[in-house]
C-alpha cells in the first residue's frame, strides 16, 4: 500500500507517454533526470522492453540508474556525451524542472523522434525549428493520465514488481519530512504512515 501513492502521482505521469505515443519494445528511450519521476520512468521503460538511456548530472546516481533499468548513462553536464548520441532516440522523457540546452537533446532524436516534458520548466524553450522540421521531430508534454491509464499502470507495476523508492515518515515527523523535501534530500518519494 505504501507504494500506491507515488504510483498514482509520479508513476502515472511517466507511464502515460508510453501509452499515449504507442512506444514499442524495440524503441530507444531516454530519461532526463533521475529523481522522483525519473527513477520510476527507468523502471517502466525497461520493463516495457525498450533500450533505456539515463541522462544525469549526478555521478553518484550512475550505479543506481543502472540498477533501476538503464542500459546506458550519459552525463548531462558534458555536451560531448550528449552529442555522441545524435539520432539515437525515439523518445526522450524530460523529468527535470531546469532549463537545459534543448537543442542538444533534439539532435539526439531520430527521425520522427519526440522530446516529451513531464517536468515543468518555467523558462521558455529555445528550440531550433529547422531541426524539428528536417527531422520531423516533435515536442510535447503531458500531466498525469486517465483512469484507464492509471489502471493499466497499476497492473503493469504489479506484473513487473515496479515500486517507487520511498522514505517513510510518521505523521508526527511531518516537519522533518518537509525540511528534507525542501533541501532536496529525499530519495525519491516521501510517504507518510500512521
Amino acid at each position: 500500500m505504501e507504494s500506491a501513492g507515488p504510483l498514482f502521482c509520479g508513476g502515472v505521469t511517466v507511464f502515460n507517454p508510453l501509452m499515449q505515443y504507442d512506444i514499442k519494445p524495440t524503441d530507444k528511450v531516454a530519461v532526463i533526470g533521475i529523481g522522483g519521476l525519473g527513477h520510476l520512468a527507468l523502471q517502466f521503460i525497461n520493463a516495457w522492453g525498450c533500450e533505456v538511456t539515463a541522462f544525469t548530472s549526478n555521478e553518484d546516481k550512475k550505479e543506481e540508474a543502472l540498477n533501476l533499468g538503464a542500459h546506458h548513462i550519459l552525463n548531462s553536464c558534458h555536451p560531448k556525451e550528449i552529442e555522441s548520441a545524435a539520432g539515437r532516440f525515439d523518445l526522450i522523457i524530460s523529468t527535470v524542472n531546469v532549463a537545459l540546452d534543448w537543442n542538444l537533446y533534439l539532435n539526439t532524436l531520430n527521425q520522427r523522434g519526440r522530446l516529451h516534458f513531464v517536468g515543468v520548466v518555467i523558462s521558455p524553450l529555445d528550440l531550433n525549428v529547422f531541426s524539428l522540421i528536417m527531422g520531423q521531430r516533435s515536442v510535447s508534454g503531458s500531466p498525469s493520465g486517465s483512469p484507464t491509464t492509471i489502471a493499466t499502470m497499476l497492473a503493469f507495476s504489479n506484473r513487473h514488481n515496479i515500486k517507487p523508492r520511498i522514505e517513510k515518515f510518521s505523521f508526527d515527523d511531518i516537519n522533518e519530512a518537509i525540511t528534507k523535501l525542501r533541501r532536496g534530500q529525499v530519495h525519491y518519494r516521501i510517504v507518510l504512515c500512521r
